[in-house]
Order: structure tokens, then C-alpha cells, then sequence
């Protein structure tokens, strides 16, 4: 039994993507619990019973091998000519069907029909993206506009998401991207982004009200400290 037939069981089997590390101990621990049956097996006075050498030398697969398997899966996809292939997204490795297809399967989902993001929308998705955590005041600093809209109009199509609170006054919520958003883009993480690294080192503009709530604290604070010094 080869290597790429149990990883693309595994993925078959699965309702979720697989990482690579986690194919890897699936396969690990079949390998593990075939040894234990062995062992009790053996320790109940029976015929002595080794598990099959193929079984075994699975013992230590890693990543890299799963990699390699995932790889020959994909090329025979290519040279047999199937409708689908594998991909890794930030969850995992899945199988996907291929572009030329994708309308024949939409069938299966008649109520979900694809809705094109404004311009707007883009624009906000893609500062969310790129300079991820990011609060709304510095989202609108950049946009120049209210994002109230843009951005409820994200987090209800589940491509962005609450992801904490700033350590700023106030506590100001933090958006970040979903993992809806790395699948509907096609990308494993925001290095995958168009010029990310350059991109996320450019500097943007203060938002005004933070500035000036910032300000604000720094003032108290100092008017605090000289009247405990008076």
C-alpha cells in the first residue's frame, strides 16, 4: 500500500482540510495501534504476529513525506484528466474541483449565488487584509470615510471577523480576515497577498480620534503626576 493512497483516503474520509503534520500523525498512529494489537496479541500466548513491513515503515513518516504523496496525487490527477486536484488553504490540504467545472457544481447550490463585493467593500477588505489587526478608526483614516457599513457588510459575509481589542483608549475592537476569506481568495495565508511584505510596511495615516483620545490620556496623566508632586 503506497503513501499517496492513504493520504488521499484520509482527505477523502474528511469533512476538513488536513495539514500536512496532521496527515502525517493520522498515518503515525494507525502505525502505533496496529503495533499495540501485536503486543497484546502476543503477550496472550498466541502465534507471534508482526505487522506487515510496509505498515512499518510508515513508523516515522513526517511532513515532508506527506508532501512529496500529495504531490504524485496531484499529477496523477493531471495525467488521468479528472475534474479536480488538490490545494492547500490555511486549514489544510482539500480537494477542489477544477475552474471548467465549477459551473456544473454551483447546481448542487442553487440558493447560493456568487455576489460580486463593491468597490467599497474591496477597499476596505484589502486594508483588513494587508494591515491586519486593524482597528475602524484607522481603517477610515486611510479611506477617508465612515466604514460602519463596509465593514458590517464583511463580517455578515464572513470574510472578516472580530479578532480582539486594541491596547488603546477606549479599547477599540480589532478586524482581521477569516478563514472563509483565505478560500474564497484562493491563498494559504497574507503572504500569498500581492507585494505583501512591501505593502504592510507602508506607513498609514493616524486616525484622528485616536490621536486625540491619546493626547487626551497623556494630559491627565501629566496634570495627575504634578499635582501628586505638589
Amino acid at each position: 500500500m503506497q503513501l499517496p493512497l492513504i493520504v488521499e483516503a484520509l482527505l477523502i474520509a474528511s469533512n476538513e482540510a488536513l495539514a500536512a503534520d496532521e496527515i502525517a500523525r493520522l498515518v503515525r498512529a494507525r502505525v502505533a495501534e496496529a503495533e499495540d494489537v501485536c503486543l497484546r496479541e502476543n503477550e496472550e500466548g498466541l502465534e507471534p504476529v508482526t505487522i506487515p513491513e510496509w505498515l512499518a515503515a510508515l513508523a516515522t513518516v513526517g511532513s515532508a513525506e506527506v508532501l512529496e504523496a500529495l504531490a504524485t496525487l496531484n499529477e496523477s490527477y493531471i495525467s488521468s484528466g479528472r475534474s479536480f486536484h488538490l490545494l492547500e488553504r490555511a486549514k489544510g490540504w482539500k480537494f477542489y474541483t477544477l475552474p471548467e467545472y465549477g459551473e456544473f457544481a454551483r447546481q448542487l447550490f442553487p440558493g447560493r449565488k456568487p455576489e460580486r463585493l463593491s468597490g467599497p467593500a474591496m477597499e476596505t477588505l484589502a486594508i483588513v487584509a494587508y494591515r491586519q489587526p486593524i482597528t475602524k478608526a484607522a481603517i477610515e483614516a486611510v479611506r477617508g470615510v465612515s466604514c460602519d457599513g463596509m465593514l458590517q457588510k464583511l463580517l455578515d459575509r464572513d470574510l472578516v471577523k472580530i479578532g480582539g481589542r486594541a491596547d488603546l483608549p477606549g479599547r477599540p475592537l480589532l478586524y482581521e480576515t477569516t478563514d472563509l476569506f483565505y478560500e474564497h481568495f484562493g491563498i494559504r495565508s497574507i503572504d500569498d497577498l500581492p507585494n505583501s511584505s512591501e505593502l504592510r510596511k507602508v506607513k498609514l495615516p493616524e486616525p484622528a480620534t485616536e490621536v486625540v483620545a491619546g493626547e487626551e490620556q497623556l494630559n491627565l496623566i501629566e496634570a495627575t503626576e504634578a499635582g501628586e508632586e505638589e
